[in-house]
């Protein structure tokens, strides 16, 4: 990569523990997190939809919690733990699609991370609804009755939380 006047930037080498496995990769210090996974890596599972973080698609855990891919550098995930939706059960998809939440597919990976994060902190619905924890992931397919619905399901009961599922 070139800087003003001609001079180029140095690549860093960032080591971290992607889906389990220890990695390294050499990156232009510039390079998101989501174009290290996608284009260096192979795991295109984690889409980029707006590319300004206001939309989920490419949701992906550092260090157990969600984060918008698209607004990390990579070079900060440097020693840390990332997740992709590669790292998930193939089975967790299928409340998904047996709830009518899956269409084009384009948020489909950043709503499954998202709802996959809630199954495991469930505690957290004493004190939000699923549409609360959910509204970080846009859909412009399926509307988020569909959504909800499939992630109460994967939750293994209906009507938790406060007010709505």
């Amino acid at each position: 990569m070139l800087r003003p006047f001609g001079r180029r930037m140095a690549a860093l080498s960032v080591s971290f523990t992607l889906n389990g496995s220890p990695v390294t990769v050499e990156i232009d210090p510039a390079h998101r997190l989501l174009d290290t996974l996608r284009y260096q890596l192979a795991l295109t599972g984690t889409k980029e939809g707006c590319g300004e973080g206001e939309c989920g698609a490419c949701t992906v855990y550092l260090d157990g919690l969600p984060v918008n891919s698209c607004l990390i550098p990579t070079y900060q995930v440097r020693g840390h733990r990332v997740e992709t939706i590669e790292s998930l059960d193939p089975g967790a998809l299928e409340p998904f699609e047996r709830c009518g939440a899956t269409q084009c597919g384009a948020c489909t990976p950043g709503v499954v991370m998202t709802a996959w994060w809630i199954r495991e902190h469930v505690e957290l619905l004493r004190t939000h609804s699923i549409r609360e924890l959910m509204a970080g992931n846009l859909c412009r397919c399926t509307g988020y009755d569909g959504i909800i619905d499939s992630v109460e399901e994967a939750l293994g009961e209906r009507g938790r939380g406060k007010g709505e599922g």
